[in-house]
């Protein structure tokens, strides 16, 4: 089947929906089910400013971690423990409070500055129009063209019309399936699509999964000042 629609300009279209919000807070819940441990619930007050491509979250419950959060700045991702009062670098692969979702995972990445279409030997480019329930998607694999991912391939389910991700499997170099994602539910604030319930699901460790809860969310305009260790610190008290 040809196809019209090239995987980099799917990509394109949809760094473009992700920068059309600049400014992002909100409180976020996540819902850790580990096999053998039963099920946790983390929430996380959750800043973003993309101007200077930081962002911040502290968590507010359970109280066991409570104050413990995540800062990035530039690039540097800081881990911060509240009973100890210190700061520790980490890596964007780095999980948040023990689940399946990764300290990567709420930066904004452009995805085209990350990964490129995988093509076979023929140069042709692995892309197909399938359903996925009831919506018409590409269906497409991209591989990293930088070191610095937290997977080095990716599969794709990106609904038409829309160019909303609606499901992505990531692997390793190795070409294990290491985890699925399903974007279940966006909504639309001042005409920008901003997702409201995500799933994480480890392949690697059968049974593990993460649901992201997203509520309370504004775009106003966020200072500077949030986005230090000064900040957090002071929201940890």
């Amino acid at each position: 089947m040809i196809h019209a629609v090239g995987v980099n300009h799917i990509l394109q279209e949809i760094d473009k929906r992700m920068s059309q919000v600049s400014d992002f807070s909100a409180k976020v819940a996540l819902t850790q089910q580990k096999v053998g441990q039963g099920v946790k619930n983390f929430e996380t007050l959750f800043f973003r400013r993309d101007e200077g491509d930081e962002f911040l979250m502290v968590t507010t419950a359970p109280q066991s971690e409570k104050g413990n959060g995540y800062l990035r700045t530039g690039n540097n991702f800081w881990m911060y423990r509240q009973n100890t009062r210190t700061f520790q670098h980490i890596n964007r692969d780095e999980s948040i409070n023990g689940t399946d979702t990764k300290a990567g995972d709420f930066e904004r990445k452009k995805t085209t500055e990350l990964y490129k279409p995988y093509v076979d030997a023929n140069n042709k480019e692995d892309i197909a129009e399938e359903m996925l329930g009831n919506k018409k998607v590409w269906k497409f694999t991209v591989v990293a063209k930088v070191r610095d991912v937290t997977y080095p391939k990716q599969v794709y389910w990106v609904e038409q019309g829309t160019f909303l991700q609606l499901k992505v499997q990531s692997y390793s170099l190795s070409g294990t399936l290491m985890q699925t994602a399903y974007f279940l539910k966006y909504t639309q604030i001042e005409g920008k699509y901003i997702l409201l319930k995500g799933m994480f699901i480890d392949e690697f460790e059968k049974g593990n999964k993460t649901v992201l809860d997203i509520s309370g969310v504004s775009l106003k305009k966020l200072s500077p000042k949030i986005f230090t260790k000064a900040y957090l610190e002071n929201l940890s008290k």
